[in-house]
């Protein structure tokens, strides 16, 4: 079954008493902001496709509310990106039940077919309004049932999609999975994830951003797709068992499979790499940093299936294991 993995993954979490939801981007993956813009944009800006989802997990054994919080969620003000003049909409829309996640739509990378599934149980468009700037916006209360349930993940999911509708702006914004509608209290157990990220660098050519996508015991090969780099720097793969990189990366407006050691577009695994998450890191260029620059990654195994990125790394943030030779001493 294309994502029986899941089942792996979630023992892991479900075992785990300390794994909380995070902000969304995660501390962890040090991504300032998720990024999506409106439909008249240039795609050279760094927004492919005008849409984004996310999925909430929660886990079948919690009872109370939640909430789906957004942080700045109108189109305007200090955070966002302008283009001219302030003249875009965003809409964001909540689903659960039946086919939120399950469809295969909902988990390919381009907002096509069926890619709204499920039954939309909130929704808001937003513009220029400053009451929002800076400010949470909240959904719900949702019933953890109002989530499709999975036997794959042992619990509920919720989708969330930010789509541009009007304009050629950028919309800057994060989320939370939180347990009251006025603060952000975390859910245990709970986690997110995407099958494509799209996001904002930080200026600050010090600051890595990262991403953790799970590599399960049938995965060989993966390809790592990523759109308007903009040449800002190198790409590196960190895994308990190697370091890759860098990568050649993308130029302006254009994809690039990321790739290393002249293998050509796909990454050949290590055994010892599978079973465990990586950290694909972003190192922007030093001399001449790319300002407000917005990219897009994917990455897909060696079947053309799509890998999810979760905001709390399964097994937490991968590290090398340094192996130190030992050689007898000579007389």
């Amino acid at each position: 079954m294309r994502y029986l993995y899941c089942l792996i993954i979630i023992l892991f979490v479900s075992a785990s008493s300390q794994v909380y939801s995070q902000p969304v981007p995660a501390g962890d993956e040090n991504i300032p902001y998720l990024v999506t813009f409106g439909p008249g944009a240039p795609t050279s800006w760094g927004d492919d496709d005008f849409s984004q989802a996310f999925f909430f997990l929660i886990p079948k054994d919690y009872r109370g509310p939640v909430y789906i919080r957004i942080y700045d969620p109108d189109v305007g003000g200090d955070i966002d990106e302008i283009n001219g003049i302030w003249d875009t909409k965003t809409k964001f829309s909540v689903y659960g039940g039946r086919g939120a996640w399950s469809d295969p739509d909902a988990q390919e990378v381009d907002p096509r077919g069926n890619y709204r599934s499920g039954n939309l149980l909130a929704e808001r468009v937003f513009g220029l309004e400053p009451q929002w700037d800076r400010k949470w916006f909240t959904f719900g209360p949702f019933n953890p049932t109002d989530g499709e349930f999975s036997e794959q993940f042992d619990g509920y999911i919720f989708k969330i999609i930010a789509e541009g509708v009007e304009g050629d702006d950028g919309n800057l914004y994060r989320y939370f999975l939180s347990t009251s509608p006025s603060q952000n209290i975390a859910i245990e157990g709970s986690n997110a994830f995407a099958y494509e990220y799209t996001f904002r660098m930080h200026d600050n050519p010090f600051e890595v951003s990262h991403i953790y996508p799970y590599l399960d015991d049938r995965v060989i090969s993966i390809q790592i797709s990523l759109f308007d780099w903009d040449d800002d720097g190198t790409v590196r793969i960190i895994s308990p068992e190697k370091i890759r990189g860098p990568m050649k990366v993308s130029g302006d407006d254009v994809w690039t499979y990321l790739s290393a050691d002249n293998q050509g577009d796909k990454i050949i695994l290590e055994p010892n790499e599978r079973n465990t998450s990586i950290d694909i890191q972003f190192h922007k260029r030093k001399d001449i940093p790319v300002r407000n620059n917005n990219v897009v990654v994917n990455v897909r195994n060696q079947y053309g299936e799509l890998l999810p990125f979760f905001v709390i790394p399964i097994g937490g943030v991968p590290k090398y294991k340094y192996s130190i030779g030992v050689r007898p001493k000579r007389n």
